[in-house]
């Protein structure tokens, strides 16, 4: 499979690392194109993949193509694919809040979308993505989207209107995780702890409890159960949360991400 990547970016440069790095492409069939220079000749230089004059030359030297522009830019993008008269490809966009119905109507209706909604974490391979599929895209093109996806981490397939639920949890969840790893740095200098002490304590808690629940299997609430005996610490801990309602505040914070997402794909 020849790979088109346009975008240089964090998310489109961890992408490429991680399908060369699990061998799903080698370096000479991948190609590259950003509108920075500089960007576009560090990822060429980095990985040892082609770099493009165009987003036309990444068209044609491509049979896939991953669209890891702004959304913000995509107008543009979409319009030079439109001119492009070249055979249909697969495009697989990554751009927040921009519909798969846009994508293909904005480039003349002749390709395959796949539309994803990824997570910063694929940057070491630890993502959690979501995609969708085109009204012409085939299950050999949801194949090869997992299959490149899951380079990066985990991926699984949804509708289209299931994209925005994903976003205001996996797209936007990094942040809340990284808020809540601020307050437990917080409350451990609270408590007597240096920050660079509180925030490896904070981060590998966080990692290894996300770990713990992936390898065994258990609910999250079973293994809260394990961790809470009565009377204790975090006992306490935990029924300062529910008088504080920290699952409603949670909710209510995805509650706002989803809103936020729909009202972008309808703008």
């Amino acid at each position: 499979m020849r790979l088109g990547i346009i975008g240089c970016g964090k998310m489109g440069s961890a992408l490429l690392a991680g399908v060369l790095k699990s061998g799903v492409c080698k370096p000479e069939s991948v190609v590259v194109h950003d509108a920075v220079a500089a960007a576009q000749e560090a990822v060429s230089t980095s990985y040892g993949v082609a770099s493009a004059a165009s987003n036309s030359e990444v068209l044609a030297a491509s049979d896939a193509v991953l669209l890891c522009i702004k959304p913000q830019t995509f107008p543009a993008l979409l319009e030079e694919i439109r001119q492009w008269e070249g055979p249909p490809r697969l495009l697989i966009s990554i751009a927040a809040g921009i519909r798969i119905a846009a994508i293909e109507n904005g480039s003349g209706n002749r390709h395959r979308v796949i539309r994803v909604m990824p997570n910063t974490p694929a940057m070491v391979q630890r993502g959690a993505s979501a995609f969708a599929r085109g009204s012409t895209a085939t299950a050999e093109d949801a194949s090869l989207t997992g299959t490149l996806l899951e380079s990066v981490g985990f991926v699984t397939e949804v509708t289209e209107p299931q994209l925005d639920a994903v976003t205001a949890l996996s797209g936007s969840g990094p942040a809340y995780i990284f808020f809540l790893i601020e307050s437990l740095v917080k409350g451990g200098q609270d408590v007597g702890l240096d920050e660079t002490t509180a925030l490896h304590l904070a981060a590998h808690t966080v990692a290894g409890a996300a770990e713990l629940l992936l390898s065994t299997r258990e609910t999250p609430a079973k293994l809260r159960e394990n961790v809470t005996s009565p009377g204790g610490t975090t006992f306490a801990a935990l029924e300062s949360l529910r008088s504080d309602h920290f699952d409603d505040i949670v909710r209510r914070a995805m509650g706002a991400a989803h809103r936020r997402s729909l009202e972008l794909g309808d703008q």
